[in-house]
């Protein structure tokens, strides 16, 4: 945990974009809720992530997030129903992220965009939060078809799987070259 706010407090410093974390309950619970909220704002960081949290057990991670004017963005999955969804989307904070497929994440099965395109004209009638849509997004025609609907397009998987067993320079060259194919994707 703490090379992680190591490293998004170098990129802040070198003037990168903000970061948003994106971790899991389990090591916040161990990290504690307050210190990962902390460190996280002295890294500068506007929020973060927690997937497996849900909304009803945020309470705490909110609260510790809050209190440094972090954000918790939340999740809404295919499956979850209209009236949860809602009160999902209402609780998020910062955007709200819009799971595209069911399963895990990765990047080897393409989204039913469709799908995702219904979920997010839905969710602009409960919230005026961005919506990013994010699981399965890794070519830049998914990046073009995202983005004729979506506030913002998530790429995680992919963009891993790209520098996986790469490091230092090689790995963000790696990065570089497949985010820039990514972005060719964008109208």
């Amino acid at each position: 945990m703490q090379d992680a706010f190591a490293l998004a407090d170098r990129v802040r410093e070198r003037g990168g974009p903000p970061v948003v974390f994106f971790t899991y309950a389990n090591p916040v619970d161990a990290f504690g809720a307050e210190r990962f909220a902390r460190e996280a704002a002295g890294a500068g960081a506007l929020g973060a992530i927690v997937p497996d949290l849900p909304l009803e057990e945020s309470g705490d991670v909110r609260a510790a997030l809050n209190s440094r004017g972090l954000a918790l963005p939340l999740l809404i999955a295919p499956t979850t129903p209209a009236a949860r969804a809602r009160r999902i989307a209402e609780a998020s904070q910062g955007f709200v992220y819009v799971v595209s497929r069911l399963g895990v994440t990765g990047a080897r099965k393409r989204p039913d965009l469709s799908a995702a395109a219904q979920r997010v004209a839905e969710l602009r009638t409960y919230t005026t939060l961005p919506l990013a849509v994010g699981f399965g997004i890794s070519t830049a025609e998914d990046v073009r078809d995202v983005a004729a609907f979506a506030d913002g397009i998530i790429v995680g998987s992919a963009l891993v799987d790209v520098y996986a067993g790469r490091t230092g320079p090689d790995a963000a060259a790696a990065a570089l070259r497949f985010l820039s194919q990514l972005g060719a994707g964008q109208p």
